[in-house]
């Protein structure tokens, strides 16, 4: 029987990373979670350890950085992050930074939540930074790297969003008119991206692999 595993999550008090967390602790597939955050989360568990750390230099906590397995939940909003060069550091550096220690540290796969049309060609300051960021973890010496692209997320956040609140809304009325090409936009559930997280992991074999949005419906309750 194969040993069991350590994951290593971050961004576990997000949208998607809460959801991700909890299927983790309840996965027989792994006898450790790590969770690193800037605060520590309301939650104890026998398999749960939290690490607070400064995302401005993991190089101080690296030693403890070591999983199979690691999901980065990372993510702000301009708003919140108060500026495009905050955005960047949350969503890019924060992000690479974390593959580039965990592959170091011999992860054998990094999964990472992107967005939807990612594109470091793209005109469109959100689209472009989740694409330089996929672009960069691409290149690092993983087993495998999966990538999710969800559209919309649906879920109940911590801190209220009124431009994603009324977008949901509006997505839950008139969702059914996106199709055919316009299909992949439809909103997904946070918890359905979790789910593919944790299916995409069982996968064998390694390589760059992108989940988008429509593919991971497939999990939807």
């Amino acid at each position: 029987m194969e040993s069991a595993k350590t994951a290593l999550i971050a961004g576990a008090s997000g949208l998607v990373g809460s959801h991700c967390l909890q299927l983790l602790l309840n996965d027989p597939r792994y006898s450790k979670v790590i969770s690193i955050g800037r605060r520590p989360l309301h939650q104890e568990h026998p398999k749960l350890k939290q690490l607070v750390v400064d995302f401005n230099d993991l190089t101080k906590v690296q030693q403890s950085l070591v999983a199979d397995d690691v999901y980065c939940c990372l993510g702000t909003t301009i708003k919140k992050a108060g500026s495009k060069e905050n955005f960047r550091k949350v969503d890019l550096h924060y992000v690479v930074n974390l593959a580039k220690i965990t592959a170091k540290n011999f992860a054998t796969q990094f999964l990472v939540v992107s967005a939807l049309d990612a594109d470091p060609e793209s005109h469109i300051f959100y689209n472009h930074t989740k694409g330089e960021m996929e672009q960069a973890v691409k290149a690092l010496p993983f087993t495998a790297v999966h990538i999710f692209q969800p559209s919309l997320l649906l879920g109940n956040r911590q801190e209220k969003r009124t431009g994603e609140t009324m977008a949901a809304v509006a997505m839950r009325w008139f969702g059914f008119l996106l199709r055919g090409p316009l299909r992949k936009y439809r909103p997904i559930q946070a918890k359905t991206v979790a789910k593919a997280m944790l299916e995409a992991a069982k996968q064998d074999g390694g390589g760059v692999l992108v989940h988008p949005s429509e593919q991971m419906q497939q999990y939807a309750a």
